[in-house]
């Protein structure tokens, strides 16, 4: 089974088998720019790009197939070409496929407006934990740290700790840079509140959700529909329990938001009448706003 072996061994030994992570794509919009400064626009695509997946980012071993697809959907709103200050939206996703079937799920969707940093042609991305002093490095390194273990708690519970703990480490640093989306106290969504909240121990629930209901759930669907379902309910409790132990977290709700055509998808066919009714309590509980949707589970 993907990642079992990876991650027992990454316990045993720890830097025995090294292979890319990650299969990213990067698409660049230039639109708010118009076109002049596209061929800086093209050479940062592919140092990105090249950066994402040539970089080993963890001890784990990935076979090709492996690789977890991502695509990194970059909006350039502002560029100067002065000082080479990239003022950038970043629409991250990440997927995950389900055993024995050719569906990939949604892992982790985000919005970040404030994917701001300095990039000039000629500089050569590297990754120094020791010393993160460039913007853009500590960016694509935190989302890199960021998929893999989001992508391993599915895996094993709790099995992205490590990897969510250099995260932890990136934005610690990155603080230091003076740039948005690094601090305690800006925003309750930017990028240190939303992993703060995931790691936080009230909402170890949440991590256990993602384990149950993509591992235990999901990838049980083809084998076992009367193990798969019950899994699926219960993983639904696990995100109350972080709803309720953590309430002004909006982690919760984002799952919602980009699980959300996979959910009613799920619930509305195959639950029972009364697992229905619960989830769809839970889910209104969570993100109200999404009320029509939660109303096709129950009906």
């Amino acid at each position: 089974m993907r990642y079992l072996f990876a991650i027992f061994t990454l316990i045993l030994f720890p830097s025995c088998l090294m292979s890319q992570e990650l299969n990213a794509k990067v698409v660049i919009n230039t639109s708010q720019i118009g076109n002049t400064n596209t061929e800086a626009c093209k050479i940062f695509q592919e140092k990105v790009q090249e950066f994402l997946n040539n970089k080993q980012w963890t001890s784990i071993h990935f076979n090709e197939v492996e690789r977890i697809d991502c695509t990194f959907n970059i909006t350039v709103n502002k560029y100067s070409a002065q000082d080479g200050t990239f003022e950038c939206t970043l629409i991250l996703n990440s997927s995950r496929p389900v055993w024995g079937t050719s569906y990939t799920s949604t892992l982790y969707n985000t919005r970040d407006q404030h994917f701001d940093f300095k990039f000039d042609p000629a500089d050569q991305l590297e990754y120094n934990p020791d010393n993160l002093d460039n913007q853009l490095v500590a960016l694509l390194s935190y989302y890199a740290h960021i998929i893999i273990g989001m992508d391993l708690d599915t895996f094993a519970p709790l099995g992205g700790t490590t990897i969510l703990q250099t995260a932890e480490d990136i934005v610690n640093k990155a603080q230091n840079l003076g740039y948005s989306g690094w601090s305690a106290f800006n925003e309750s969504n930017n990028r240190f509140a939303l992993l703060n909240d995931y790691m936080d121990g009230s909402m170890e629930p949440m991590r256990q959700m993602n384990y149950m209901y993509h591992r235990q759930g999901l990838d049980q669907l083809c084998d076992s529909t009367e193990k798969a379902y019950p899994a699926l309910v219960q993983s639904m409790e696990l995100l109350d329990q972080a709803r309720q132990g953590r309430t002004m977290s909006n982690v919760p709700q984002l799952f919602t938001e980009y699980k959300k055509e996979e959910l009613v998808n799920i619930f509305s066919k195959h639950a029972n009448q009364q697992e229905r009714l619960r989830v769809f309590e839970i889910l209104f509980a969570i993100n109200p706003s999404q009320n029509p949707s939660w109303e096709k589970i129950k009906k």
